[in-house]
């Protein structure tokens, strides 16, 4: 039996690596030094270990879950706000995708980011955003996760604008936030719905109060509504994709971290915890599954055109995303067409969704960090400055390709397991649904594979970076990369590959369900009995075929092909005008015309006509005071006389500074404060958060050693 304590410790220990790296690490006078990256590793590696114990002692448990106890936290009124968490076999799950893939990602920087002047700060915030992140997924409450949620906005802020002194960077960096956070809103709207309707923050008692009907009907729907607002934004769904592409501007791990662990990923978590709420309102399982189709197929057009390569990968992200969304709500829908709803039911179906993330996390994260191994060697991201690149990055080479037939769902590869799950169930819901995705399928194989093609076949056609600029047809200067980035991509590979076995007879579908299955695969040898996966593996056959016939031996010719489809090519390319749509329709013209013209009116209308009017009522009141001789108005002259306002003049009052020096006192005191307190309103967003955020650590950690 696992310790409480030692689960906290999951948590706590990425956290103690941000406190060091931060407040004790200072950058060395060796630019070589490498101790807040050990020390992160270290911290992360231990999460690991815990992780996979926890993961180990949940299977053993008969009902899969821990008991851990709980802090109290605040108390107002009859408002306790108590601190814990849920340990699961959902959480289980995804504490080891978060610690693995973060792990990784850590090895890996120590390659990537090897002489950069913000080496510690990289480090430091890495920590920050392993922690937030491991928060989310084993809070036991709402309001808990609603917390480290926007902890873990806060920290792709500061890891997108890692570069902050490149514009770009900073931008996207800021957009992130903005759009993210429209979504934020509508999460923190359902939290407050369903607070004011049950009296609790706990996913334990909503969970119940949604199976038994306590929570039910307009309230429920609107709640579960508002919970998938917010998971729009974090996981980048439509229409709120538009910050995602732009996020690659940050270093390529944090990239791969952002889109293979639960930072994108978390809106699908979000879902899947709350899965109980879905399931019980039509009208928001089936809104899941709508959003998730239309976004799989709306981001793979996208995916098709792109020449920077890390933004094709991201496009995929978002599609791959929609994938998930679309099996949570496919799945709650056949539920919900059985009848009859349990708690275990409505966890196993949850866990169709779950299964592809979990799946996606490995394949997604080697393909984000062998996009950044490339860059590495080739410094460009762009696929046209590329190829021929087989030769002399054959590691990077193989396990790119892996990763890239795992997303294709090529068997038996893990991708083939979790999407063709996904595929079953929609076809047996939603068979318009279903064509969307099947489209998909072609789609996300040929741009996946144009890619490869792009990138490792046929001869180089950029600046060699060893020949000064001079355009040459060989890769003299190109190599691999080293083996601290080359290990993790070979272990992601090697995950990859078997991940995807864990689900062959739907034991992972049990675990997730607590005994109980809604497993629609077919199991390991079931594509030779059902049609359905061989028709999958064939579309995505077709999509690698007709990548090689265009990029790879060029049959056909990729200039014609875009000129034949030319208007598509134009849409696409363009994002469907989605950042111009809210750059310049929706912010300057909606926003800055009406709304803050609106605030304009409010406060010149408002605020200083009611200012102004208590003003004009004081004078009246002052000037009646003066006519009737009621207040005897002094007025200084020097140091030594005081002039009546009725023109006599007589000795000053000698307790006259006791009134003034009380009230002078007072003014330069809180003029004072004031000077004081505007010193720390640096209007910088990342400052408040972390403050916040520290605060709230030092009072779990208080808890927890006061425990």
């Amino acid at each position: 039996m696992i310790a409480s304590e030692l689960i906290w410790l999951i948590f706590l220990l990425p956290v103690f690596s941000f406190i060091i790296v931060s407040l004790f690490i200072r950058p060395s006078v060796k630019p070589t030094s490498k101790i807040a990256g050990y020390i992160t590793i270290t911290a992360i590696s231990a999460s690991l270990v815990l992780s996979l114990w926890t993961l180990l002692t949940v299977m053993a448990e008969p009902k899969h879950e821990l008991a851990v106890p709980d802090f109290s936290w605040l108390t107002v009124g009859d408002l306790t706000i108590r601190i814990g968490l849920m340990i699961d076999s959902l959480t289980a799950v995804m504490l080891v995708v978060v610690t693995v893939v973060s792990l990784m990602v850590q090895i890996y920087s120590q390659g990537y980011m090897h002489g950069d002047p913000g080496y510690h700060r990289y480090y430091a915030w890495m920590s920050l955003f392993t922690a937030s992140m491991l928060g989310v997924i084993m809070a036991n409450s709402l309001l808990l996760i609603f917390f480290f949620w926007e902890l873990v906005g806060l920290c792709s802020y500061l890891l997108i604008g890692f570069w902050f002194h490149r514009p770009a960077a900073a931008n996207a960096a800021k957009k992130a936030f903005v759009v993210t956070r429209l979504g934020d809103f509508g999460f923190l709207a359902a939290i407050l719905l369903l607070y004011t309707n049950t009296g609790t923050f706990n996913i334990p008692e909503l969970h119940e109060m949604a199976i038994t009907g306590v929570l039910a009907g307009t309230t429920l729907t609107w709640a579960a509504i508002g919970i998938f607002a917010g998971a729009i934004g974090k996981s980048a769904q439509f229409p709120l994709h538009v910050w995602l592409p732009d996020a690659m501007e940050g270093p390529t791990p944090v990239s791969a971290l952002i889109h293979a662990a639960t930072m994108v990923a978390a809106g699908v978590f979000l879902v899947a915890r709350t899965f109980p709420l879905f399931v019980n309102s039509a009208t928001a399982v089936t809104i899941v599954a709508v959003i998730g189709a239309f976004t799989a197929i709306f981001a793979a057009t996208m995916g098709l055109v792109m020449n920077d390569m890390k933004r094709v990968v991201a496009y995929s992200t978002i599609s791959q995303l929609g994938y998930m969304m679309l099996g949570l709500g496919a799945a709650g829908l056949a539920l919900r067409q059985e009848g009859h709803v349990t708690l275990e039911l409505a966890k196993a179906a949850a866990a169709i969704g779950i299964f592809h993330l979990f799946n996606h996390a490995f394949f997604k994260a080697l393909l984000f960090l062998g996009a950044g191994s490339v860059n590495h060697a080739t410094n460009t991201f762009d696929m046209r400055q590329m190829g021929g690149l087989r030769k002399v990055m054959p590691w990077t080479y193989a396990t790119f390709v892996i990763g890239a037939l795992s997303l294709a769902g090529i068997w038996p590869l893990s991708g083939f397991w979790s999407k063709d799950e996904i595929l079953a169930v929609t076809w047996d819901t939603q068979r318009v649904l279903f064509t969307l995705v099947m489209i998909t399928v072609l789609m996300t194989a040929f741009y996946i594979f144009r890619v490869v093609f792009l990138t490792f076949s046929g001869q180089y056609r950029g600046s060699d970076p060893g020949s000064h600029g001079q355009e040459h047809d060989h890769t003299t200067h190109l190599h691999e990369s080293s083996p601290v980035m080359v290990a993790p991509m070979v272990i992601l590979a090697i995950l990859a590959i078997i991940s995807g076995f864990w689900n062959i007879t739907g034991s992972f579908d049990a675990f997730m369900g607590h005994g109980e299955t809604r497993s629609f695969a077919s199991g390991l040898f079931g594509i030779f009995t059902h049609p359905l996966p061989w028709i999958a593996l064939l579309v995505a056959g077709l999509g690698i075929f007709l990548a090689y016939a265009i990029y790879g031996a060029k049959w056909l010719s990729a200039e014609r092909i875009g000129h034949i489809f030319r208007p598509l090519y134009i849409i696409f390319s363009r994002k469907y005008w989605f950042d111009e749509l809210y750059e310049n329709v929706i912010v300057k013209l909606i926003l800055l015309k009406w709304v803050f013209a609106a605030l304009e009116k409010i406060d010149t209308k408002v605020v200083d006509g009611a200012v102004n009017g208590l003003a004009n009522t004081v004078r009246t009141i002052y000037r009646i005071a003066l006519l009737n001789g009621i207040f005897d108005i002094l007025q200084r002259v020097d140091g030594t006389k005081i002039e009546k306002a009725n023109g006599v003049i007589k000795e000053p009052n000698k307790n006259w500074w006791q009134v003034d020096g009380i009230v002078n006192v007072m003014a330069n005191g809180v003029t004072a404060s004031g000077e004081a307190l505007k010193k720390t309103q640096t209007g910088q967003l990342q400052l408040y958060g972390l403050v916040i955020g520290l605060g709230v650590v030092a009072i779990i950690l208080v808890l927890y050693f006061a425990g």
